[in-house]
Parts: structure tokens; C-alpha cells; sequence
């Protein structure tokens, strides 16, 4: 699709309040996971959504292991960039219905994204590095971000900062929570060691390790 139809943040989270309880939205797409009792009903209900998606002309990111389905959702445009659109919506409420029909319970709290943040003082140069190390090919920088189209990776981004001599953390990871479970992993990590950096608001929490070492805490409450 082209010019997708695409969704801003707080649309995208409205829409999931009404009536998508199944589902929360992370750095791109949004997700729902299930709980399966074995592989077979788990393969029967992958093959269901399958289905449905080649019925809408979507193709979702399917994943079936050991007790869970999961489903993500997202339109990818002409470069490459992923976002939610009303299509996106319109078969989620399709994939909510199948997985009730067959009784298998959504568990929001066990959905996660990881990415990866890196300072760099110049994204042009040092992107095609990422991209063609972690994909095969310099040519997946989208929109600033490194983003494998195979899925097989992590996504990568860049955060601006001065020049600076080693040795200083320049990676850091961004793990993506549904937002009711960010602040018991807060706690959690807390508890074992790690130290609170700064609480910006609901949509990110910087932690460190006991080394120092940090990670960002991200859910998409308060984001635009």
C-alpha cells in the first residue's frame, strides 16, 4: 500500500479501549497474545487468521510455540515504515473473534518488543553498518531505524549525542510492555539490584543496572 491510511497514537489506543481488549500497541504494530493448550489448537488457529488476512489482503506477523499463538499487525508503505492503519484494526477485531470462538484466552501481559537504542553523531554513516550487519543488506534504514523485513532482529535506532572517547554505554535496549505490566517489571528489576533513573511519564522509565548500565522501559500510554 502506498499511502496507507495511518493512525496516529492516540487513535490507535482508543480504538483498543473499544471493544480490542485483546490487544496492545507497541513501538509499531499492535499485538495479541494467546494461550494455547497444545500445538494443533495452536496450528488450527493460526491457519484460521491466516485465512481471514488473505480474505482482508493482509499478510500479519504469525508466531505459534509452546502454549501461545501471537498476532502483530501493521501496514508497511512504499519505504518500508510500518504503521497501524484502520485495516490493521478491522482484522484485529476479526482475530479477537476467532480466538473467542475457540476459547483461548488473551494474555496481554506477556506481550513484549525489544529494540535497540544507539548513540551515533552521524546516523548516515553509521546506519548502513547496522543495517547490512544485522540484515544482509545496507538498504534496510527506514526512516532513520534499521528495520529487518524478515522480522529476524531487533529493530535498531539512533539517538543523537556530541563525540565523545570510549568508554561510555552507547547501546541501550527499549523493551515494550503492555501498560499494565511495565510497573511490576519496574519493580521487579528494582528489586533485584537495579536503580530508577529518571520517570519521564507513563510512556518511558530509565533503569540501571548495578553497574550502570541502562534500558528503557517503554509503553505507548502518553505517546502522540
Amino acid at each position: 500500500m502506498d499511502q496507507p491510511d495511518k493512525l496516529r497514537n492516540p487513535e490507535i489506543l482508543a480504538a483498543l479501549a473499544d471493544g480490542l481488549g485483546d490487544w496492545r500497541r507497541m513501538a509499531q504494530p499492535i499485538v495479541a497474545r494467546y494461550r494455547v493448550p497444545g500445538i494443533e489448537e495452536g496450528a488450527a488457529f493460526v491457519a484460521a487468521v491466516a485465512e481471514a488476512a488473505r480474505g482482508a489482503g493482509r499478510e500479519p506477523e504469525l508466531r505459534l510455540g509452546p502454549g501461545f499463538a501471537e498476532v502483530a499487525l501493521c501496514t508497511v508503505d512504499a519505504d518500508g515504515g510500518r504503521w497501524v492503519t484502520t485495516a490493521d484494526l478491522d482484522l484485529a477485531r476479526t482475530v479477537s473473534e476467532l480466538a473467542a470462538r475457540r476459547g483461548l484466552p488473551a494474555v496481554p501481559g506477556d506481550i513484549t518488543q525489544l529494540e535497540l537504542g544507539l548513540d551515533a553523531t552521524d546516523f548516515d554513516r553509521v546506519g548502513p553498518f547496522w543495517s547490512a550487519l544485522l540484515t544482509g543488506s545496507p538498504d534496510h534504514v527506514v526512516h532513520g531505524d534499521v528495520m529487518d523485513p524478515a522480522q529476524r532482529v531487533p529493530n535498531v535506532w539512533f539517538q543523537r549525542t556530541d563525540a565523545h572517547e570510549a568508554p561510555r554505554q552507547r547501546w541501550h535496549p527499549d523493551l515494550w510492555l503492555a501498560p499494565e505490566e511495565a510497573e511490576p517489571r519496574i519493580r521487579a528489576a528494582l528489586a533485584a539490584g537495579g536503580e530508577l533513573v529518571v520517570r519521564y511519564d507513563a510512556s518511558c522509565t530509565v533503569l540501571a543496572d548495578p553497574e550502570g548500565n541502562r534500558v528503557c522501559v517503554c509503553t505507548a500510554e502518553g505517546r502522540d
